[in-house]
């Protein structure tokens, strides 16, 4: 049985572990609530813009998305794997390093697949296997609509001059503070609608000036819209994730605790015990 200053240690150790995650915790609970409700109000929004969005370039010709609807042989691929700056967020930015892993064993094992990683850790895993040819990690310091743009505008930039054929984002979604579901989704070329419809959008709408106008004006702030609402959904997902680690850290370190004291206690009274029996045996040994 370990000796009772090196039980104390750990018992002091702990307890200083369980003050610094309960801390996180806290702080994550409450950048949480925040990043919950951008990403609840953004939502439907998005949806709906990517609903017209849609809806619009199916009743039109297959040019009339310009650049960013041509499709082409995909032999050029370029994966935004969005994870974060910070680790000890669980199993947050492993899910979705596995993803961009599996999403190139999978589907693109005959491309030419490049990385671009948006997040610190992320870029950090990715970048030792494979190619990540870029790394955004100051996108998080100021999570703005604005900082944002400038990145889809170069990927869009990439899409149009022929860089790459296609281009996916791989991203968190977040659900709620424990459950985070790891997504593909194709940014360009724009996926055209699958199924319903088509003619429906002719009575839902009157278009002024054209659908043609319209669509070559929404396309630009649809992508926009799109790689913004992935960043956010990131966002929360991430602080979900830590606060949900640091909830269980500081659970575990509670038992952890708890078991040392009782290991401490014991050791304690069996010193004493053999103590009191070292005394009574003098003393009976003096009186004989």
């Amino acid at each position: 049985m370990a000796n009772l200053k090196e039980i104390r240690n750990r018992i002091t150790s702990i307890k200083s572990t369980m003050q610094i995650t309960s801390a996180m915790k806290m702080v994550s609970a409450a950048k949480l609530k925040k990043a919950q409700d951008a990403i609840t109000a953004m939502r439907p929004y998005s949806l709906k813009l990517t609903e017209l969005l849609q809806n619009l370039s199916a009743t039109l010709d297959s040019d009339a998305g310009g650049a960013y609807s041509t499709q082409r042989e995909v032999s050029k691929v370029l994966l935004v794997a969005i994870t974060s700056n910070r680790g000890l967020c669980g199993g947050f930015n492993s899910s979705i390093t596995k993803t961009v892993v599996r999403t190139i064993a999978e589907k693109y094992s005959t491309a030419n697949v490049d990385i671009l990683a948006i997040g610190k850790k992320g870029g950090d895993v990715l970048s030792k296997a494979h190619n990540v040819v870029a790394k955004r990690n100051d996108i998080f310091d100021d999570l703005t609509f604005d900082n944002v743009a400038v990145v889809a505008e170069e990927l869009m930039e990439m899409y149009v001059d022929g860089s790459y054929d296609k281009i996916e984002i791989v991203y968190n979604q977040f659900k709620n503070a424990a459950t985070q579901i790891p997504q593909v989704e194709q940014f360009l070329p724009i996926k055209p609608i699958e199924g319903g419809d088509v003619n429906a959008v002719n009575s839902d709408y009157i278009f002024e000036p054209s659908k043609e106008e319209i669509v070559e004006a929404l396309i630009p702030k649809s992508l926009k819209n799109q790689l913004y609402k992935a960043l956010r959904d990131s966002f929360a997902s991430e602080h979900g994730a830590r606060m949900t680690a640091m909830h269980k850290a500081t659970d575990n370190a509670t038992d952890l605790r708890d078991d040392l004291l009782l290991t401490y206690n014991k050791a304690r009274q069996a010193a004493i015990t053999n103590e009191i029996l070292e005394i009574v045996g003098g003393a009976e040994a003096l009186k004989n």
